[in-house]
């Protein structure tokens, strides 16, 4: 019980990376603070090399619902080594996308560095990281909306994790669900405070817009924070969202850490890519001009050869 307890919290609050010790130094004590998975050999997050991305014909479009209805953010937390924003589940789901059944979204959280020009995603893609990534967590339809159960259940299809990079770029304050969402940051400076404000003022569409839903990544991996349970089919997708530098940086100059009398603010969230050990990433079936052609030319082939017989 203490390990699923523990596997939750760490679900919804990401753990944080002080600024004087390397994430890679820091990690490495993983195996040690949660035994029981921080160890084991399917972990994340990861380098998507994009070389050795397989084509998978199955990871069609996705259907999400409640996406676009603004009374959907049930409140927004400072979690003490996170911003979490908690979301009713019971109107909000995805399926489709070659996930295993129905998940029901649950919340969303972010990873960030220390400002939009240093790097803060948890994945990287050919060695770049970005410097934000969103997670939208998303928990199988079967366990009724309890993540713990999921957890409990050691089910590597339990939870489904959407994750969309977020890229700085020179326009202020754009896009205008980000500045919504930003704005409740100074009121909740400090580990514990929560604002229900937000509900009625925002989408998880706003949030994401500009971004094709049907181009990702897909690959097997578990939970980015100890106790890193192997739970999670995870979505990568491939476009990152554009916010405004300003906005990126707010999170690393409102939010502080945990312990209030340090005064340390929250930066660095991310975890340390993790070995890959045999795994495969996925993605869509990608056309090329070359196999373009040669399926045009196959054509012509067939209707000549179908145009002859009808000479015989």
């Amino acid at each position: 019980m203490i390990v699923l307890l523990v596997s939750f919290a760490a679900l919804l609050c990401p753990t944080i990376h002080s600024e004087d010790a390397s994430v890679g130094e820091y990690s490495t004590t993983w195996p040690k603070i949660a035994p029981q998975y921080c160890n084991r050999s399917n972990q994340s997050p990861i380098n998507i090399v994009t070389a050795s991305v397989q084509g998978n014909p199955n990871l069609t479009s996705f259907n999400f619902t409640g996406f676009d209805d603004n009374s959907t953010f049930r409140d927004i937390k400072n979690s003490g080594e996170s911003v979490v924003v908690n979301l009713d589940d019971e109107k909000m789901t995805v399926q489709g996308g070659g996930l295993p059944g129905l998940y029901n979204t649950v919340q969303f959280h972010l990873h960030w560095g220390n400002g939009s020009s240093s790097p803060g995603s948890d994945h990287t893609v050919d060695g770049k990281q970005y410097p934000m990534e969103l997670h939208i967590v998303n928990v199988h339809s079967k366990y009724n909306r309890n993540v713990s159960a999921a957890l409990a259940a050691e089910d590597s299809t339990a939870l489904a994790v959407l994750g969309f990079f977020i890229e700085g770029t020179d326009e202020v304050n754009k896009p205008k669900g980000w500045i919504t969402l930003t704005s409740f940051l100074t009121s909740i400076p400090n580990s514990g405070n929560t604002n229900t404000g937000i509900k009625n003022q925002t989408t998880l569409n706003s949030l994401i817009e500009g971004v094709d839903r049907t181009k990702y990544y897909r690959y097997q991996g578990s939970l980015t924070t100890p106790s890193c349970n192997e739970a999670v089919i995870w979505t990568v997708f491939k476009e990152p969202v554009k916010v405004s530098h300003d906005l990126i940086n707010r999170f690393s100059t409102t939010v502080f850490f945990k312990d209030e009398s340090a005064s340390v603010l929250n930066t660095n969230s991310f975890r340390g890519v993790q070995p890959l050990n045999g795994r495969v990433v996925t993605s869509q079936v990608v056309q090329t001009a070359a196999s373009s052609a040669a399926a045009f030319t196959l054509s012509v082939v067939t209707v000549l050869l179908m145009s002859s017989l009808c000479w015989l």
